[in-house]
């Protein structure tokens, strides 16, 4: 039983910088991102102030966000390292179960991920990343490592836009077409 309480909000201001450039996306007319939240079964609730203290998650999620721009459903998560390396223990199983079947109905499935060490956002196509979770399964590698990041998918602040991602998904859609 996985509880809430215990793991604290990880990645919670990478995701408040996600949910401002979706709204930005939104307001620009670029983009309809929306937050995915996880079914959670509430265990201690304070009667005073509402608040739940301690809760456990109800099934498991797919990814964090799901939306679409301009025209293109797109799904993705995001994932924060204070390493050198994003390790594939962080991407459940579930989650790539999920981007694969996105994507095997024409959407685009990805993650943004923050290299605290290095205060730097890259955008991780699921291909990428699948490359590595099935080398992992055959024995290699439990990691991606930052040195293998492609700087055409750094992220960064533009037009306002402080994790403006969608050049990088511009980018990877012009990759499709070679």
């Amino acid at each position: 039983m996985a509880y809430w309480q215990t793991r604290g909000l990880r990645g919670s201001t990478l995701e408040e910088l996600i949910n401002y450039t979706n709204e930005k996306y939104r307001d620009k007319g670029l983009g309809l991102i929306q937050k995915i939240p996880t079914p959670i079964k509430p265990i201690k609730i304070d009667q005073k102030s509402r608040h739940i203290s301690l809760a456990y998650f109800e099934q498991k999620s797919t990814v964090d966000y799901i939306g679409v721009v301009q025209g293109i459903s797109i799904c993705f998560d995001a994932k924060e390292t204070t390493k050198e390396l994003l390790p594939l223990c962080n991407i459940h199983e579930h989650q790539m179960m999920f981007m694969e079947d996105f994507e095997k109905q024409g959407g685009i499935a990805f993650i943004l991920v923050y290299f605290s060490k290095y205060n730097e956002y890259y955008y991780l196509p699921y291909t990428f990343i699948k490359d590595y979770w099935d080398k992992a399964k055959l024995g290699g590698r439990k990691s991606i490592p930052y040195k293998d990041m492609n700087p055409q998918y750094q992220i960064a602040t533009k037009d306002g836009v402080y994790l403006h991602f969608l050049e990088q998904l511009q980018y990877y859609l012009s990759t499709l077409d070679e």
